[in-house]
């Protein structure tokens, strides 16, 4: 499965009038499965995060090239002042994204890598997923950059916040987290807390 995580910015009490506008945007496109609505509450703010899925990697470049060509992406009605659009595709491992309930409470954390560095990610990531699992039934999607520098996103899915500190504490304690051979091939990492919007069908 390919995906793009599309960021808009613009005023923090525009936040919700941009989500209806580009949920009518996204209802237009002939390919491509809404999979998320957010705002961020933690990290850069003023933000609203969608993410959709797509079954090849031309249906979402048809759909990036609908944007780009648009005078008004998104249907941001110059409210949104920043658009970026990030193209993935799923760790081959893993299930593809899938609405369900996670809590309402989301981190997204983007891990730029050195270069060369995703065949051992990848490699420490498969290994560590059955034995960490009360942890990464929490993980929505990791999947990997297609376009920009060489990065790993991963979408997580919390009750609360305490629900993610104690699950990474003990993780962390037992020896299961982080996976083997990936921090060792981060250049540098970003996290963001955001909020599913009503409606999201991860929620």
């Amino acid at each position: 499965m390919f995906y793009e995580l599309t960021k808009l910015g613009g005023p923090l009490l525009k936040m919700a009038e941009m989500d209806s506008a580009a949920q009518e945007w996204m209802a237009q496109a002939t390919a491509g499965t809404v999979l998320g609505r957010w705002h961020t509450d933690i990290g850069p703010l003023g933000q609203v995060f969608l993410l959709r899925g797509f079954e090849t990697a031309d249906a979402l470049a048809e759909e990036r090239r609908r944007a780009l060509m648009s005078r008004d992406p998104f249907n941001g009605n110059g409210i949104v002042e920043r658009l970026e659009m990030e193209s993935y595709e799923g760790f081959p491992f893993l299930p593809s994204a899938s609405a369900r309930t996670c809590g309402g409470i989301y981190e997204f954390r983007t891990y730029v890598l050195k270069p060369g560095g995703l065949p051992p990610t990848l490699d420490g990531w498969r290994a560590v997923i059955a034995p960490a699992k009360e942890y990464t039934d929490h993980l929505v999607i990791n999947m990997f950059a297609l376009d920009g520098q060489p990065r790993i996103t991963h979408i997580w899915g919390f009750e609360s916040l305490a629900q993610r500190t104690d699950l990474r504490n003990r993780h962390y304690a037992a020896g299961l987290w982080p996976p083997k051979g990936g921090p060792e091939n981060i250049d540098h990492a970003t996290s963001t807390i955001a909020l599913s919007n009503e409606g999201s069908p991860l929620n």
